[in-house]
């Protein structure tokens, strides 16, 4: 990986990035063979490179730092993700892996002191793993408000009912944070009102771990579906106040779609990297695979791509950082960074032949993840409707749409 300083950023984003890139490069990816392979080679790699990304003052971007996190803020995180993407095992060697991170960050903003005692500083340690437990197998994921788990104070205690699937990091996490349907019978509280987040310990009565729900064939994965019967948990385990459970997560998902994006222009730099050494290297119908115009349009229009890609996402990014409404940047994005992450990728599978579609090679992983994209946090539809209200919405103001920051 070869990443020069941007002229336009401060010396200290320019910096971060390439420390960052340093060890993406001489550690991370010389050590996937092994990383992929698993066992005590791949522990001993994970060890040594969390080490060096310590000693170098780069772990944790997400985190403040009296929690042992860089405190580097949302823009440079941003900037951070981007090459931390380049590898899929950057982001846990650097100690910023989802749903830990997320949660973390949510235990930071809303829970009390003694939340941050028992679950955020083991969490931070790796003393405890957790989960985020949100969307259910028959409510739709694009209404945040169809959400039937419900929780029912009784005296001093939390009685929770329902049913959920796609709980990142189920099986191994010691807790849950789960969003919860909290109002009242009479529907009081505005519709905003309705949700709170609640945190659960995985072995509590009535928390009962259904199974790994297969994805892209992968029947062991981390995705787990979860009956919440009857659960029972202190009142003081809900986060902020009731009913601020979908506010929770839209502090969560709104900066995590930018991150999402960062993460997949990271993946496509290093699909494109693949894509063009192999133009260069294989002899194919009686000349270098560059030689064909077929691949040199490939590699033309997977550099737009790329390119439009990343400056849409920064230019989002600079709107959040600077105050401005950027509803419609974060959509917009969300639909197109997928879809072209999944055109970069396509094109270099095609340029490997039978060995894009092996694991010798991360590109499968690119493509399966990149397809994800376009559901996760999500689904297109529902962003470009959003797009389109924002945008009108102006100009039933009498305004027009302004671009700039």
């Amino acid at each position: 990986m070869q990443v020069q300083p941007i002229a336009d950023l401060d010396d200290e984003v320019n910096e971060i990035r390439l420390r960052t890139a340093k060890i993406v490069t001489e550690e991370v990816i010389p050590a996937e063979p092994a990383l992929y392979a698993g066992g005590d080679e791949a522990k001993e790699a994970r060890a040594h490179i969390s080490a060096k990304v310590k000693e170098e003052g780069l772990w944790a971007p997400h985190l403040p730092e009296e929690y042992g996190g860089m405190g580097i803020g949302f823009l440079k995180h941003a900037y951070m993700n981007e090459i931390l993407a380049w590898s899929p095992f950057s982001a846990r060697l650097f100690g910023v892996v989802a749903p830990n991170a997320g949660n973390q960050k949510i235990l930071v903003k809303y829970g009390t002191a003694e939340q941050k005692k028992k679950w955020l500083e083991p969490l931070i340690a790796g003393e405890l793993e957790s989960c985020f437990s949100m969307t259910e197998p028959d409510q739709p994921g694009s209404n945040p408000y169809a959400i039937q788990t419900r929780a029912v104070l009784e005296g001093d205690e939390w009685v929770i009912n329902g049913h959920k699937w796609f709980t990142s990091n189920g099986k191994r996490a010691d807790f849950a944070i789960v969003m919860c349907r909290t109002e009242q019978d009479d529907g009081a509280g505005g519709t905003k009102d309705k949700m709170t987040q609640i945190i659960v310990p995985m072995d509590a009565p009535g928390v009962k771990y259904v199974r790994s729900v297969p994805v892209w064939g992968h029947t062991h994965g981390d995705h787990a579906e979860i009956l919440y019967e009857n659960v029972r948990v202190p009142k003081e385990n809900q986060l902020g106040r009731t009913g601020s459970g979908h506010q929770a997560a839209q502090d969560r998902l709104g900066a995590g779609r930018v991150f999402h994006c960062m993460n997949a222009i990271g993946s496509m730099w290093r699909a494109f990297d693949l894509h063009c050494k192999r133009a260069i290297s294989r002899d194919v119908h009686g000349g270098k695979l560059e030689t064909k115009q077929f691949t040199q349009g490939d590699i033309a229009d997977s550099y737009m791509d790329i390119q439009a890609a990343r400056l849409m996402t920064i230019h989002c990014a600079n709107r959040i950082e600077a105050g401005v409404d950027a509803r419609a940047d974060i959509s917009a994005i969300k639909i197109f960074v997928p879809a072209a992450f999944s055109r970069v990728v396509d094109r270099a599978i095609q340029a490997h032949g039978a060995m894009g579609v092996s694991g010798d090679l991360p590109l499968a992983g690119m493509y399966t993840g990149a397809r994800t994209l376009r559901i996760a946090d999500g689904p297109d539809e529902v962003h470009r409707i959003l797009i389109a209200r924002t945008v009108l919405k102006a100009y039933h103001a009498g305004e027009s749409w302004d671009f700039g920051v």
